[in-house]
């Protein structure tokens, strides 16, 4: 179950991933950060009423809202991390983050067998090289490496909140609530400095019109990405956390095959062989 959860984990945040690159090349990245996010806290919402989930409230939650301040900041550095360039050095940067909850699990006491510390090596291999790191070319600017590294490790440590952050289904609800809420708090905060800035909320070209016709699109984003936060959350607390948190990660490979597959990009030598270590460190896994 746990590397069901996880790897349903890593298409999820793989596909939202794919979906948010794609807005953002037409409506500036906080506003599809606070737009998507803020569809999800509606949803979630209606879920948690649903479900008596306010019920749930308690200590742990505190984890929800820390994991809700660091996402948007994460978020934020990598995608200015990708502006500065080269994509191809900071996309598989980004998801060394996998070594905070699995340092935290190794730290609690976990200890995986021979064969998945094997697969957990192959898979983190596999998932830098999927990205298509550029190993010749322009040099890369040191802000950009500081801010991919920010992010990273901003992404793991949500992984490693939201898995703290509730113990039954419905008390996960209402954590992904108060998170995503967090999240629109502190996104939104971030656009209005940007805005009064000089800086933009709505597309040059459309405005708010294509933020209307964009709101599918959006509110996949953001569902998938808190959908994803749940499966982690599941995966960790039905397994070891230092094999969910490396098969979640596994979402590089997700976003460049969406990329083959829509977008008809070129699959790099390199990005091939990462995909095959990558399915070859699930095995090891899976299996250990």
């Amino acid at each position: 179950m746990t590397a069901l959860f996880a790897l349903a984990t890593s298409l999820l945040w793989g596909l939202a991933d794919f979906g948010g690159g794609l807005l953002t090349r037409r409506t500036p990245a906080l506003t599809v950060v606070v737009a998507s996010q803020s569809i999800a806290v509606v949803v979630l919402g209606a879920i948690v009423v649903a479900t008596g989930g306010f019920a749930e409230a308690g200590p742990q939650l505190w984890y929800a809202a820390a994991a809700g301040v660091v996402g948007p900041v994460a978020m934020l550095s990598f995608y200015k991390a990708l502006a500065l360039g080269p994509m191809g050095v900071v996309s598989p940067l980004g998801s060394l983050g996998v070594a905070v909850p699995v340092g935290v699990g190794l730290v609690l006491g976990e200890r995986p067998g021979l064969l998945q510390f094997a697969g957990i090596g192959v898979a983190v291999a596999g998932i830098v090289l999927a990205g298509g790191p550029e190993l010749r070319g322009a040099p890369v600017r040191r802000q950009a490496i500081l801010l991919t590294l920010t992010a990273a490790f901003g992404f793991g440590a949500v992984m490693a909140l939201i898995a703290e952050a509730s113990t039954t289904i419905t008390g996960l609800f209402l954590a992904l609530f108060v998170q995503r809420v967090t999240n629109v708090a502190v996104g939104g905060a971030a656009l209005v400095v940007s805005v009064r800035r000089g800086g933009r909320a709505l597309p040059e070209d459309g405005g708010m019109r294509v933020i209307w016709a964009s709101l599918p699109a959006l509110a996949f984003v953001g569902l998938a990405d808190v959908a994803a936060n749940g499966t982690y959350s599941i995966a960790a607390q039905t397994g070891p956390v230092t094999v969910a948190a490396v098969l979640a990660n596994l979402y590089p490979v997700v976003t460049v095959l969406a990329a083959l597959a829509v977008l008809k990009e070129r699959l790099r030598v390199v990005q091939a062989a990462g995909a095959g270590l990558a399915l070859v460190g699930t095995v090891l896994l899976a299996t250990g």
